[in-house]
C-alpha cells in the first residue's frame, strides 16, 4: 500500500542514487541529481515535500510548492523502475488530498513536458484541466509545457 509521509534528509541521497530514467524519459532525470527538484525546492519556506513509501521501500516523491496565490504547483518523480504499473496515479491522488486539505487551496495546478504523453493522459484522467503552455529554460535548454490546472470541486 502507497503511502505518504514528509520526505527527510536522509531520503536524499537515496534518491539521487536512483538509476536514470529510461530514454523515453531521460529528459526528466534532472528532477532527481544534484541540483534538481529537491534541491532546489525542499528547502523553500510552505512547501511541502513528501516521501511516497511502498512498505519500507521509497518510491517516489511529490512536491506542492507554495505561490503568492494560494495556487500550489504540484510536482511528482517517479523511481524509475517503477514507471508505468499506476504508482503515479495513486501518488497524484494523495498529493492532491494532501494539498487539498487545507481550506486556502481552491486550485493545484502543474506544468509538464508537452512530449509527455503519459503524464498528459494521467492528469486529464483525474480531471485536469489544460489552461495553456509556456517555454521553460531547462539545464539551459528551452523546454516547451503545458500548463494545467485542477480545482478542488474537479477533485472531489
Amino acid at each position: 500500500m502507497i503511502a505518504l509521509r514528509p520526505l527527510t534528509d536522509a531520503d536524499v541521497p537515496v534518491i539521487k542514487a536512483w538509476p536514470p530514467y529510461p530514454p523515453e524519459f531521460a529528459g526528466l532525470d534532472y528532477s532527481l541529481r544534484d541540483g534538481g527538484w529537491l534541491d532546489t525546492y525542499r528547502n523553500n519556506n510552505g512547501n511541502e515535500v513528501f516521501a511516497a513509501i511502498d512498505g519500507s521501500e521509497l518510491v517516489g516523491f511529490s512536491l506542492l510548492l507554495r505561490d503568492h496565490n494560494g495556487s500550489p504547483e504540484f510536482m511528482v518523480a517517479l523511481h524509475p523502475g517503477r514507471i508505468g504499473g499506476g504508482l503515479g496515479k495513486t501518488i497524484v491522488r494523495l498529493t492532491l488530498a494532501q494539498g487539498f486539505s487545507r481550506p486556502d487551496v481552491g486550485r493545484i495546478r502543474l506544468i509538464v513536458r508537452k512530449n509527455n504523453f503519459r503524464a498528459q493522459a494521467l492528469y486529464a484522467s483525474l480531471h485536469f484541466a489544460r489552461t495553456g503552455a509556456l517555454t521553460k529554460e531547462v539545464q539551459g535548454v528551452p523546454v516547451e509545457f503545458s500548463t494545467m490546472e485542477i480545482t478542488r470541486e474537479d477533485f472531489s
